[in-house]
């Protein structure tokens, strides 16, 4: 008897003890921590939460930027902090890609992080330069690109980059033969996109509309299940035909394994209200963010299911990293 009243009453302390932590959570600041530069969508998810998630909490929430082998050394950071909710990570699924490019990244993806909650998912497009692709819808893309098998060319920020492996996502649906042409971060990839330098890219939709307006690009379809509310008269990849292609950008809170659950549920209740007030609402959106939350497990989820899909999609094409 003696062994399992040993057992029962050390299970109880630790629930008392755990309980007792959430109880006193937080007791000091929170630092988001940012795996990439400022400005980006993680980033905007980062500091619109912040400083409202301070108001709840009452305890400053400070963001840290680590940016630097896509997304790598940030996360490690997160993997091997203190799991006591106070080192939490703000991400892009980016993380879902970088496992099957890097053999031998210091972490793991599902074992090293307790997931919080979805944070946003941010809709990505199909833009042509109209000067020198004049098509309009995906259908003519489709075949202008078979009439002239590897000639058409579009740009992408770099080997392994969402916007490559979701344009080589079309190409194998579609069955297309376009030249990647990368370059060293968006803003090279954009510039040649309206120079006309490569005829087609993939942009964030808030990235491209501001060219569609001036007429510098037009956008033959968006991702997501419905429309895009900043751009309700794009149609829809799925509308066109290509259903499930699974191209959206989605941005999620994680804390290190190990974190107590009471705290990890603390973390996604305060900030899934946050999510939900209508200014963070309409602040999000008109940075191409659009908010949502939900369980712990449904994120995980989703993350899991994305590692193995991006595993085998990069081996199969093999795509290597710049």
């Amino acid at each position: 008897m003696r062994p399992l009243f040993n057992t029962l009453l050390g299970a109880g302390l630790l629930s008392l003890s755990a309980a007792a932590l959430a109880q006193a959570y937080p007791s000091k600041p929170i630092t988001f921590v940012v795996p990439y530069t400022p400005g980006t969508g993680i980033d905007i998810v980062a500091r619109t939460v912040g400083p409202r998630l301070s108001t709840k909490l009452g305890q400053a929430v400070l963001v840290d930027n680590r940016p630097g082998a896509s997304g790598n050394i940030g996360a490690d950071y997160v993997a091997k902090a203190r799991p006591d909710g106070y080192t939490v990570m703000v991400n892009v699924n980016t993380f879902t890609i970088t496992p099957a490019l890097y053999k031998n990244i210091p972490y793991d993806p599902v074992k090293d992080f307790a997931t919080i909650t979805k944070a946003a998912r941010g809709n990505i497009s199909l833009a042509v330069n109209p000067v020198a692709l004049p098509v309009k819808t995906l259908a003519e893309f489709v075949a202008k690109a078979k009439s002239e098998p590897g000639k058409l060319t579009y740009s992408s920020p770099g080997n392994g980059t969402p916007q490559h492996l979701a344009m080589e996502v079309l190409k194998q649906r579609l069955g297309l033969d376009i030249q990647h042409i990368p370059y060293k971060g968006a803003a090279g990839a954009t510039t040649d996109l309206l120079g006309g330098q490569v005829q087609a890219s993939i942009l964030p939709v808030h990235t491209a509309l501001p060219h569609v307006r001036t007429g510098k690009l037009n956008v033959l379809a968006v991702s997501g299940e419905s429309r895009s509310v900043l751009a309700p008269d794009i149609p829809t990849f799925a509308e066109q035909g290509q259903k499930n292609l699974g191209l959206d950008l989605y941005f999620w809170f994680a804390a290190p394994a190990g974190t107590p659950r009471e705290v990890v549920m603390v973390l996604n209740k305060e900030i899934a209200t946050i999510l939900a007030m209508p200014e963070v609402r309409e602040s999000m959106l008109k940075q191409g963010l659009i908010p949502e939350s939900g369980t712990p497990e449904e994120i995980a989820g989703e993350i899991k299911s994305d590692l193995e899909r991006w595993k085998k999609f990069i081996a199969e094409n093999r795509i290597t990293a710049d």
